[in-house]
């Protein structure tokens, strides 16, 4: 009896010197030190003797990559005939700091997050930015404590589980609108779509549309529909507008 009370009491200790976020998601490590930091904002690390060295930025750095890799090898399954841009447009709402923030909610991160009493002050568990940042860190610690195949299932189950991909890539970002809207600002004429051709079968047609702006092509897209191509059209040509090489 004593001694099923003494390993009853140790591993109550354990568990309670367990990070919180490992209590929460269930995980099991053998490094909770990885975990513990993935979750401390650098104003509370700052506090500590080793300052920033123990935020979570370096893991989230690492897991800001893990993340657009795993995302990126999933979309290229799941959409063989697409191309980069597009598959770069879809990847980008997946990885947004919003998009991050949601997940970070749901799987209640703020309640967890290490921060200074003056981020605390000011609302620094609701912010999309620090509660990204700590998912991403996160994911980081999973991939460092268990390699890339349980980083991967970190992700699918808490970031793709449940979402329709299909629904959301039709969901296109309005590149037209913001193409004419820079063109206003800039005194210009509206952009000018030209259809260029389409091929493929009648059920699988493919448009390609070029927009010029002020009298030069700067955008060639193609799409399953006219409108798609024409949007992909002016993200191409705000792309170049925004780098320069226009």
């Amino acid at each position: 009896m004593i001694r099923w009370v003494g390993q009853l009491l140790r591993r109550v200790s354990r568990r309670m010197n367990r990070p919180p976020v490992l209590v929460k998601l269930g995980i099991r490590t053998r490094n909770p030190h990885l975990y513990e930091q993935a979750t401390r904002h650098i104003s509370a690390a700052n506090t500590m003797t080793h300052g920033g060295d123990t935020s979570y930025e370096r893991l989230e750095f690492l897991g800001d990559a893990v993340l657009d890799c795993v995302i990126a090898e999933h979309l290229y399954d799941a959409f063989s005939d697409e191309n980069e841009g597009f598959l770069t447009a879809l990847r980008a709402k997946l990885v947004s700091k919003s998009a991050c923030a949601q997940v970070a909610r749901s799987l209640d991160l703020g309640s967890i997050v290490q921060l200074s009493a003056e981020f605390e002050r000011d609302g620094g568990r609701a912010s999309d930015s620090i509660l990204a940042d700590c998912l991403e860190a996160l994911i980081g610690a999973v991939y460092l404590d268990m390699g890339m195949a349980q980083a991967r299932a970190f992700v699918n189950e808490h970031m793709l589980s449940g979402v329709d991909l299909q629904a959301l890539a039709e969901r296109e970002s309005n590149f037209k609108s913001a193409l004419q809207e820079y063109a206003q600002a800039q005194g210009l004429e509206l952009p000018c779509y030209h259809f260029v051709s389409v091929t493929g079968p009648a059920r699988r047609q493919i448009f390609t549309i070029e927009v010029a702006l002020d009298g030069e092509t700067l955008g060639t897209g193609r799409g399953r529909t006219k409108k798609k191509a024409q949007q992909r059209a002016a993200q191409e040509a705000l792309t170049k507008i925004r780098s320069g090489s226009s």
